[in-house]
């Protein structure tokens, strides 16, 4: 009868092992409509995270700073937002991990209104200039700061006003609150094809991005305190393979796929220029949700570029990121063809 009892227990270990700690997770996201998460919303209308077994709430807030607050305060478990976060929250004495990557470039665009287009020669004649981010410390504020030190401009040298994304974005330059956007589509492509700014900077393509940077840029991605990911690896496991399901889906989906997936409301009321905007950003998301090294050091080399509080010779990079949930996600997809 012990032998027999012994013997179950084994036959249900690898179960017990693989059961996820935490089924209830409570995502926080700065902007879910842009497109730069739509794969966060395709996982979510796929219904990629119940088919893992987990129950995904998703609050939304104005941009990435203020998703990252909600994790830092305890009222969400898990940040979809840019990877460059872990590298500033490390250089405050605060661990996070990034897991999977979804994003292999911002897709954020520096565009300056029409009627200031002709005086815009160069980063520096942004000086003095109301600037309109989705949030004081987000990625679009890490894009317009690197590109004022460009120009020898510090991130005081212009007034930086949070206007969130999407549709607000639009009304702010409509209203005229602002005198050049650091945003993301669809929102950009919208006022670049009515007239209404001019391009001076873009990060929605790897080659853009190369351009701006100097290298890879790794962008949106899901990310925790390091202490989160250690005690909740199966879940965390589980948030992957969902994701990575996802891209591997965008791969071969067709861009009316995408459309009839995400929500109608998402669309700004104009289905063809979102499915324009689409197609530019299109090859800045990631095909296989893996971090590199090089995109890693692109990074922290922006960031230090401007702010002094990132000093590169005290950053643990290889803590920052992490391959072994996305390496096992593949497996699984693998396994299951």
């Amino acid at each position: 009868m012990r032998t027999l009892l012994f013997t179950i227990v084994l036959a249900l270990a690898p179960i017990a092992q693989a059961q996820i700690e935490k089924p209830d997770v409570h995502i926080a996201v700065g902007g879910k409509t842009a497109l730069y998460y739509l794969p966060l919303t395709l996982t979510e209308r796929l219904g990629y995270f119940k088919d893992e077994g987990l129950n995904v709430r998703i609050s939304d807030f104005p941009g990435g700073t203020r998703s990252l607050e909600a994790v830092v305060g305890g009222s969400a478990d898990v940040v979809a937002g840019a990877y460059e976060h872990t590298i500033n929250m490390q250089a405050r004495k605060q661990s996070f991990q990034a897991f999977v990557l979804t994003g292999a470039a911002p897709q954020i665009t520096v565009a300056i209104v029409s009627k200031l287009a002709d005086k815009y020669k160069s980063p520096k004649d942004l000086k003095g200039l109301k600037v309109g981010i989705s949030a004081p410390g987000s990625s679009t504020n890490m894009v317009i700061n690197y590109l004022l030190a460009q120009g020898g401009l510090k991130p005081s040298d212009v007034a930086v006003i949070g206007i969130g994304a999407g549709a607000t974005v639009v009304a702010a330059v409509d209203q005229g609150r602002v005198d050049v956007i650091s945003q993301t589509d669809p929102a950009v492509t919208m006022l670049e094809k009515s007239g209404k700014v001019k391009v001076i900077a873009e990060t929605r393509t790897p080659e853009g991005t190369a351009k701006l940077f100097g290298g890879p840029m790794p962008a949106a991605s899901f990310y925790a305190p390091i202490e989160f990911v250690r005690k909740n690896p199966n879940t965390v496991q589980a948030l992957t393979n969902a994701t990575v399901r996802t891209l591997r889906w965008m791969q071969e989906a067709t861009p009316q796929q995408i459309l009839a997936t995400v929500p109608e409301e998402y669309l700004l009321g104009d289905k063809a220029l979102y499915l324009f905007a689409y197609n530019n950003v299109r090859p800045a998301y990631s095909k296989d949700g893996y971090f590199s090294e090089a995109g890693a050091k692109t990074t922290l080399k922006a960031l230090a570029s401007f702010n002094p509080a990132v000093k590169p010779e005290s950053i643990n990079l290889a803590q920052t990121y992490t391959n072994e949930f996305v390496k096992k996600a593949h497996a699984k997809l693998d396994k299951k063809k």
